[in-house]
């Protein structure tokens, strides 16, 4: 294969053709508190989460790596099972990588697990679905601890009558009203495969599995159930903006400081441990 591969392509990078055919393959799984984050996608002049792995995985190969992540995060937004992947020739210990990572990291971001995987997994195009959860402190006044970890919403929230709501949502559906402007998704339909609202104590919960999200999707969701669960909206607004398919009759969009994403699932022919991690304040 090597050899008609040079015969047909005699330009070809041959420090690539080598990495093909000799690297390593890894997936990892990231946790991180985005607050001091300006997102997850490298950007000149500003702090992102994936220039700190990139930094940090680099120093542990002693070469410039490239990171993958399943599923870009904005500016505030936190993760606690990100999965991400990359290609090295390095050859190091699944612990050496977990451990010299973090030695290279910040405190606002750390490698949980890392995983020699076949060559076809990609922690994007391989995701089969993704978990998020969306963390509502609800009481009159605002936290001075929890500021940064999770949103605030002062009016008395019904969670029975947010579950309702979401209810419909489940299945598979066109989700422009629910989806940001500038979303640049090709295609507005997406799968949600269960979504539950609950509480305990002084935080409400939504957690929202689907095959994929939109831009700011789960935040115009979360928008969406804090206005009917405190009664400034109807049960039924939600399904008829989901039938209107127009993101400016939508609600507001929800701060981005109560998301995490908690979970992305592949099949088992990846063998990736199954870990999922919800935060929990109360």
């Amino acid at each position: 294969v090597g050899t008609s591969l040079c015969q047909t392509e005699p330009l070809i990078n041959q420090r690539f053709l080598k990495s093909v055919l000799s690297g390593m393959r890894i997936a990892a799984l990231v946790e991180y508190d985005g607050s001091q984050f300006c997102g997850w996608q490298i950007q000149r002049g500003v702090r992102t989460v994936q220039e700190q792995l990139e930094f940090a995985l680099s120093k542990v190969a002693d070469e410039t790596l490239r990171v993958i992540c399943a599923g870009r995060t904005d500016t505030g937004v936190h993760a606690t099972g990100q999965c991400i992947h990359f290609e090295t020739q390095a050859s190091r210990s699944m612990r050496s990588w977990v451990l010299g990572g973090n030695a290279n990291l910040p405190q606002d971001v750390s490698l949980i697990s890392a995983t020699q995987v076949i060559p076809e997994f990609h922690a994007r195009f391989s995701a089969r679905s993704r978990h998020y959860r969306y963390v509502i402190l609800n009481r009159v006044i605002r936290s001075a601890i929890f500021r940064n970890k999770v949103s605030w919403c002062y009016r008395l929230l019904n969670e029975v009558l947010m579950q309702q709501a979401a209810n419909t949502l489940v299945g598979e559906h066109d989700f422009t009203s629910f989806r940001a402007q500038a979303c640049q998704a090709k295609n507005p339909v997406r799968t949600i495969h269960a979504i539950r609202v609950h509480r305990q104590f002084e935080f409400v919960y939504i957690d929202v599995h689907a095959n994929a999200f939109l831009h700011h999707m789960v935040r115009n969701i979360a928008g969406v159930l804090m206005a009917i669960g405190s009664g400034e909206k109807p049960v039924s607004w939600c399904h008829e903006l989901l039938e209107r398919r127009d993101r400016t009759q939508g609600g507001v969009t929800a701060p981005p400081n109560g998301l995490y994403l908690v979970q992305v699932e592949y099949d088992a022919k990846f063998n990736l441990p199954l870990t999922i991690s919800k935060p929990v304040f109360a």
